[in-house]
């Protein structure tokens, strides 16, 4: 089973979140060959960047996994975060961030979300790193879609995923996440 983990930052986290980047990083260490996608939402490019959020896709074997990967994060219980949303992820297109091989040169990524009660649709595109449908962790519950996506700008990303009804997509600028290279 896939699920989703969004940790939506509290305000002023980010100097917690940088001193606990070890601790997160040994924690996601243990689960790094089920990461279907990982990485922080930010504020914007470049070194004055701070992280709004961080968001997992994980292939767990249940929902008390999901739970405890969820609320077992050095960051969640330090604080971080004002929310979590926790659910089940229906992974259509079947791969990782690592199997993205589209990338465009200045194009940024993007997290997509939209809280709509509905579900995936197929999508076509060759800026879609992720992409899948996203329900109550008991599994039947339509909450959703959500897409980590490639595009020139923020507005050309939502029209890859529109929210339908009165709900709006969430656009958050997104990066791939990890434990940085060291440096030689």
């Amino acid at each position: 089973m896939q699920f989703f983990v969004y940790g939506r930052d509290r305000p002023g986290a980010f100097p917690l979140k940088v001193r606990l980047s070890n601790e997160h990083w040994d924690f996601m260490d243990r689960y790094a060959d089920r990461l279907i996608a990982r990485g922080p939402t930010l504020t914007g490019r470049g070194d004055d960047a701070e992280s709004t959020g961080s968001l997992h896709i994980v292939d767990l074997p249940d929902r008390r996994a999901a739970r405890e990967f969820a609320y077992e994060e050095p960051y969640f219980r330090a604080g971080a975060f004002e929310s979590v949303l926790l659910c089940r992820f229906d992974n259509v297109l079947g791969h990782t961030m690592w199997d993205f091989a589209g990338a465009v040169e200045g194009y940024d990524r993007y997290l997509l979300v939209a809280l709509d009660g509905s579900g995936p649709e197929p999508l076509t595109s060759p800026h879609l790193i992720v992409y899948g449908g996203l329900r109550g962790l008991d599994g039947e519950t339509l909450l959703g879609r959500a897409a980590a996506v490639e595009a020139p700008n923020p507005e050309t990303a939502a029209a890859l995923l529109p929210a339908r009804g009165d709900v709006h997509t969430e656009v958050h600028l997104w990066s791939f996440g990890g434990r940085p290279a060291a440096s030689r």
